[in-house]
C-alpha cells in the first residue's frame, strides 16, 4: 500500500490507547499541547469481566474504560485515532511514525503505551479462558474466585508465590509444577503449612463443560477437578520503537520482557517516554493511568524547557539584529 502524506504534526504521539496512553493524553492535552493518540484496539484486559481496584471504577467493563477515556481527551482537543504503529524515525527534531495502512504522523514527543502481550503456556483449552477463568492477578481477579478450587500453574520463578499469594482469597489450592518449576524444599514446606497441594506430572488439558472450567486433566490421565486457574504468563513489551534503537530487556524478576525507563518513563531514547506495562509488567490498569499521567507531565515539562529554549534563542537574535542596526546608524 502506497504510503500516504504525512499528516498533521502535534506535539505528542501518543502510540496506544489503554488507560496509560489516554491518561497520559488527557493530561497532555488539559496542558493545552496538540495530543494525537494511535490506537490499534487490542487491550490486554478486553477479555475480562471488568476493571478492578480502580477507585471509583470497580467493575467498569474494560471497552467503556476507555471510550469514556477517548471522550475526556476529546473534550480538551485531543484526538485518537485507528491504527497500528509499525515504525518510528527521528529526523528534523521531530518524530515520523507510521502506521500499517501507512498513514504518516509527525510529533515533537513519543509517548509508548502500547502495554504488553501474555504469552501462554500451550496446554489445550488454556487461551480460550484466559482473562475469564484462566487468571493471573490476585489483586484483579482474586475476589471473583474466592473460596473456589484453584489450580496454580507452574510456569516460572513466580509460580510458588503465586499459589501463596492466591491464599488470601482461597484455602482450594492446587500447585501443578508441570515439568516447569523445581520446588525447594523450603517452598515444599511454606506450602504445606498453607495447606496447598502439590500434584505432579505434565498437564495435558484444561477442562471444559458448558462453558465452565471444570478442571486440570494431567498426561496421566487423572482429573483435578477446579474451577479457575492461575498462571504467570510470560511477558513481553511491544517492540515497536526497534527502528529507534530501543528494544526491550528482559525483565530483573525473570517474568518476561519490558522497556526500560526511569521513573517518569523517560527512556534512554531522547524524546521518547514509555507508560504502562510496557515498562512496568505488574502495574495494574490504575497504576498504569497513573504512570501516564506522571510521562505526560515530565514530557510538558521536557516541552516547555524546550520552547524556552527557543524563546530565548530568538530573543538573542533579535537582540543582535537590533544591536547591529543600532552601530550602523551611528
Amino acid at each position: 500500500m502506497p504510503v500516504m502524506k504525512t499528516k498533521q504534526p502535534v506535539e505528542v504521539i501518543v502510540i496506544g490507547g489503554g488507560a496509560a496512553g489516554l491518561s497520559g493524553a488527557l493530561t497532555l492535552a488539559r496542558a493545552r499541547r496538540s495530543v494525537l493518540v494511535i490506537d490499534a484496539g487490542e487491550p490486554r484486559n478486553a477479555p475480562a469481566s471488568g476493571v478492578h481496584g480502580f477507585l471509583s471504577r470497580d467493575g467498569m467493563l474494560p471497552r467503556d474504560l476507555v471510550a469514556r477515556g477517548q471522550e475526556e481527551v476529546a473534550r480538551y482537543g485531543g484526538s485518537v485515532v485507528a491504527g497500528r504503529v509499525v515504525s518510528a524515525a527521528h529526523a528534523d527534531c521531530r518524530f515520523e511514525v507510521t502506521t500499517e495502512a501507512g498513514e504518516r504522523y509527525s510529533a515533537r514527543r513519543l509517548l509508548v503505551a502500547t502495554g504488553l502481550t501474555d504469552e501462554l503456556p500451550e496446554v489445550p483449552g488454556l487461551a480460550e479462558r484466559w482473562g475469564r477463568d484462566v487468571l493471573h492477578c490476585p489483586y484483579c481477579h482474586g475476589w471473583e474466585i474466592r473460596d473456589q478450587p484453584l489450580g496454580v500453574l507452574g510456569t516460572g520463578p513466580m509460580s510458588v508465590h503465586q499459589a501463596l499469594l492466591f491464599r488470601q482469597w482461597t484455602s482450594r489450592i492446587t500447585l501443578f509444577p508441570a515439568d516447569r518449576v523445581e520446588v525447594t524444599d523450603y517452598q515444599r514446606e511454606q506450602l504445606t503449612a498453607r495447606g496447598i497441594d502439590v500434584v505432579e506430572g505434565a498437564v495435558a488439558a484444561v477442562e471444559v463443560d458448558e462453558d465452565r472450567l471444570t478442571g486440570i486433566r494431567l498426561a496421566s490421565g487423572r482429573l483435578v477437578e477446579v474451577t479457575a486457574v492461575a498462571l504467570s504468563p510470560r511477558m513481553r513489551a511491544g517492540n515497536v520503537l526497534l527502528s529507534l534503537g530501543l528494544e526491550p530487556v528482559e525483565h530483573p524478576m525473570g517474568v518476561g520482557e519490558h522497556i526500560e525507563a526511569d521513573a517518569t518513563g523517560r527512556t534512554a531514547v531522547p524524546g521518547v517516554w514509555v507508560a504502562g506495562n510496557a515498562t512496568d509488567l505488574a502495574a495494574q490498569v490504575v497504576g498504569a493511568a497513573a504512570a501516564g499521567n506522571v510521562s505526560a507531565a515530565a514530557i510538558n515539562a521536557d516541552l516547555v524547557a524546550e520552547d524556552t529554549s527557543i524563546a530565548v534563542a530568538a530573543l538573542r537574535r533579535a537582540q543582535e539584529v537590533r544591536g547591529q542596526a543600532e552601530s550602523q546608524r551611528l
